[in-house]
């Protein structure tokens, strides 16, 4: 996945989460619903910005940004910040 379709795959679950937050204004799905799937995007949206981290990271120390690889859920999600 190239840089480009992962900013573009960032910019559309940001969407999506602000279109959750309509749908449970709007009461079209309830609260309990809007937390399951805003954890689901929250999950893989950590996920995509690690793989654009890692790319930089990799383009950075002269190492080819492919060999980047999505890691798993719960090792981004133990990250400090």
């Amino acid at each position: 996945m190239s840089e480009s379709e992962i900013l573009a795959r960032i910019h559309n679950l940001v969407e999506t989460e602000h279109a959750l937050r309509n749908m449970v204004e709007s009461e079209s799905i309830s609260p309990a619903e809007e937390q399951q799937r805003l954890a689901e995007i929250e999950r893989t949206l950590d996920q995509c910005w690690d793989l654009l981290r890692q790319r930089r990271a990799r383009r950075s120390a002269g190492q080819l940004p492919e060999a980047a690889e999505v890691r798993p859920v719960d090792q981004v999600e133990g990250y400090l910040q």
